[in-house]
Parts: structure tokens; C-alpha cells; sequence
């Protein structure tokens, strides 16, 4: 029997949804995986590796930047990937490489190894594990889309709560070398075997219904004629090819906002533990901020997925987007461990609703038969903005020595994009024809 083979044959025993597993799998990823490289981990080891190194912060940040700008090149090709193969097998290769890749970095001695290294993993992270995790769940999900990702994000949420603690932990028990050492290994035991084993692509693969409606929810759902009732994608869902979404209003204005949010996300969290030890607080006590943030974005998420299918999602986006630029400024005023916390969790429990928000409204907006691709292109925006934000605050430190003003040039750049999605409206298809040569083909 082959693994699709006993994919198939445990979906069909098994007494709930098959969805949930599919989660599952990604919540393995979200915790291992996906935290290794994420700027909330990389903040606790500015400090240390700077310091004992002999590195500039720009030059640190750089690296970020650099990873981020790479995967704005394959993200149109990983979309492609993920439409027609789905997100198993990509998230299983993703893990090992990260794994392989933070071991590594505990050896490095030089920019030019750093950057070697860890360039590829931010690329990972930025690019196949960015679009794979979100995007196997909303092929799985659409009426309970906003819990699908809001259980992923959670995960997400845990894992750079902790990773943030373990790696400071071990970076004061023994060096940070260890700690990278910690982190690869930690990867390798989670984030490989359940994706390879257990995801396949969408329900239809595997002869079932995304997420299947009640008997009873169907009724009164619809004016048709009395007959056969409208299936759940004929209620629920519109599909978009990559050309059509080019041509609505809400694709640009949706990028604009994720490249202006994620530069803000990636410039505050990447250098707020480096922020407050600048500002006089122990090691310890700033990487306790980072897992601040981290955990607020549990709470946030389930505050925002409450929501979601009561308000529109551009509205929530656009609240989203003030709470980061308030929490920024409240970061850029604090130098106690007391406020340091409050603006962290501020800063979390904004982004959170970034990521959450952006994953849905993606979804929602433009269907499920080709939302790798349309995602993989609007990641450009979105990477673009998390390659810029890092660099600029290092930069704008080592120029000034303070990140009052990268912080609150943040809070200018989130206002600013928390007004431009209200005008992000639900995109209607409009049926033309073809053009000569279509990007989705």
C-alpha cells in the first residue's frame, strides 16, 4: 500500500473531518519549522552574535533582507507548485532544509558563512513555508476557513513563544552556537514526517467535500427552485484566475497593505529585543518581551477569527494595522521591563491580526482553484515589505544610535495602510476573454 493509498483509507475511517488533519500536519511545521527562521527567534541572537562577532546590526539585518528579496522570486513559482501538486511534500523538504540549515549556523564565523546560510533558510521561510501552511488549510476549509487558520496560528504563536525563551535559555547557559545547534535538531523531530505522511492537496483528491455543511444549514440558504440543493461552492465561493485577479482593484490595494504591514511586523519584532537591551534591560528580560508578543498573538487570533465572519474582513485589517502603529510608538517610549511587555503584547496583538487577516482575506476574495499562484504573486509585496523593514531599523540604529525614529517612521508607514484596505472592497468576476498568453495557464 502506498502513502496515498493509506491517506485515502484513513480519511474515509476516520470519524471527523479529514480537514483537521491536514491542520494538524501544519501545526507540526508552525512550531518547529516555521519559527527557526522567523525574525521573533533571530531577535534574541542580534546581540550575542553581533557583539561577539564584531558585526554592525545593518549588517545583521541585511541577511534578513536578503533572504526576503530571494523568495520574491520563487514565490510565483512555489504557488504554481502548490496549486498542482499541493503543500505536503514542499513543507516536508522546507523542514529538512531548515534544519539542516540552523545547524549551520552554528558554525559560522564570518558575514560571508552567515550570510550563505541563513539567506536560504529566510528564503524558506519567506517563500514555501509563507504560502504552503496557509494555503493547505484554505484548500480544505471555506465555511470554517477562519478556524482552520486561526488553529494554525495558535501553533504559530506557541512555537515563537517558546523558541524565543529556549534559545535565550540556552544562549545563557551556554552560547548561542548551541542554541542554533538546539534549534536544527528540534526541526528535524517535528517538522519532516507528518506533512510527507498525512497532506494531500484538496478534499476533491481524495473523494470528499471541503468542508462539508449540516444537512441543515443548507435549508433557506438559497431562493432556487425546490430540487436538488446548491452545492457548498456554489453558495460559498468564486474562483479567480491569476489574470482576473490582476485586474481587480482589491489584488494591489490588498499587496500595497501587506507590503507596507509586514515591512512594519518584520522591522519592530526583529529588533525590539535589541531595543530594550539598548535601553538597559538584561538579556533575559527582553527576550521575555519577544515571547510576549508572540504569545499576545494567540489571544489575538482567536479574539480576531471571532470576528471574521461578522465583520468585513477590511475593516478588521484596517484596525489590525492601528493597533501595530500605536504599539509602535508605545515601544519606541518604553524602557522598563512593566512597559516593554504592555508594548509587546500591543505589538502582537496587532500582528497577529496581520497574518490572520491576510491569509483569510486572500481566500476569501479569490477562491481556492489557483490561490497558490495568485498568493504567490501578491508575496512579492508582502516579502518585499519584510525585506525592507529589518534593514532599515539596523541601519537607521547604526546611524542614530537609538530606534526611536525607525519605530516611529513604523507607526507612520501602519496608519498609512490601515486607511489604504478600507478601500479594498470584495472583487466581482467578470467574465472576458482569455488573453493571448495567461499567466495561471
Amino acid at each position: 500500500m502506498n502513502a496515498v493509498q493509506w491517506r485515502n483509507n484513513l480519511a474515509h475511517s476516520l470519524p471527523f473531518y479529514y480537514g483537521w488533519v491536514i491542520v494538524a500536519s501544519t501545526v507540526a511545521v508552525s512550531i518547529s519549522s516555521r519559527t527557526v527562521m522567523a525574525v521573533a527567534t533571530l531577535s534574541v541572537f542580534v546581540v550575542p552574535m553581533t557583539q561577539d562577532l564584531g558585526w554592525s546590526r545593518g549588517l545583521f539585518s541585511g541577511a534578513v533582507s536578503l533572504g526576503g528579496l530571494c523568495a520574491v522570486f520563487i514565490s510565483p513559482l512555489v504557488g504554481k507548485w502548490i496549486d498542482q501538486h499541493g503543500s505536503g511534500l514542499l513543507l516536508s523538504i522546507s523542514s529538512l532544509l531548515t534544519g539542516i540549515l540552523a545547524v549551520g549556523l552554528s558554525l559560522v564565523g564570518n558575514p560571508a558563512a552567515f550570510f550563505s546560510i541563513y539567506v536560504p533558510g529566510r528564503m524558506i521561510f519567506s517563500g514555501p513555508l509563507e504560502l504552503g501552511i496557509p494555503t493547505a488549510i484554505s484548500n480544505w476549509f471555506i465555511r470554517r476557513r477562519p478556524l482552520g487558520l486561526a488553529a494554525d496560528s495558535v501553533a504559530k504563536g506557541a512555537g515563537l513563544t517558546i523558541m524565543p525563551l529556549a534559545a535565550q535559555f540556552i544562549i545563557t547557559g551556554w552560547d548561542w552556537r548551541t542554541a542554533w545547534l538546539v534549534l536544527g535538531l528540534l526541526t528535524f523531530a517535528l517538522g519532516v514526517i507528518p506533512p510527507f505522511l498525512l497532506m494531500s492537496r484538496r478534499p476533491e483528491d481524495m473523494g470528499l467535500e471541503p468542508d462539508p455543511l449540516p444537512d441543515e444549514t443548507t435549508e433557506g440558504t438559497s431562493s432556487e427552485p425546490v430540487g436538488e440543493p446548491p452545492t457548498l461552492l456554489e453558495i460559498a465561493e468564486t474562483n479567480f484566475t491569476v489574470s482576473q485577479a490582476f485586474r481587480t482593484r482589491a489584488f494591489w490595494l490588498l499587496a500595497a497593505f501587506s507590503a507596507a504591514g509586514f515591512m512594519v511586523q518584520a522591522g519592530v519584532s526583529l529588533h525590539q529585543v535589541a531595543h530594550y537591551i539598548n535601553q538597559g534591560l538584561p538579556g533575559a528580560s527582553a527576550a521575555l518581551t519577544a515571547s510576549t508578543f508572540a504569545f499576545s498573538q494567540i489571544i489575538s487570533v482567536l479574539i480576531w477569527a471571532a470576528l471574521a465572519r461578522r465583520v468585513p474582513v477590511r475593516f478588521l485589517l484596517s484596525t489590525a494595522a492601528f493597533v501595530v502603529a500605536a504599539a509602535a510608538i508605545g515601544t519606541s517610549a518604553s524602557a522598563s521591563v512593566a512597559t516593554g511587555l504592555i508594548a509587546s503584547a500591543s505589538v502582537g496583538l496587532g500582528v497577529g491580526g496581520l497574518h490572520f487577516l491576510t491569509r483569510l482575506a486572500w481566500a476569501d476574495y479569490y477562491g481556492r482553484n489557483h490561490l497558490g499562484r495568485i498568493r504567490g504573486f501578491a508575496m512579492s509585496a508582502q516579502i518585499g515589505g519584510q525585506a525592507v523593514g529589518p534593514v532599515l531599523a539596523g541601519f537607521m540604529f547604526d546611524a542614530t544610535g537609538s530606534y526611536l525614529m525607525p519605530f516611529l517612521v513604523f507607526a507612520g508607514v501602519a496608519s498609512s495602510a490601515g486607511v489604504l484596505v478600507l478601500f479594498a472592497t470584495p472583487p466581482r468576476l467578470v467574465e472576458s476573454k482569455p488573453d493571448p498568453i495567461d499567466p495561471s495557464s
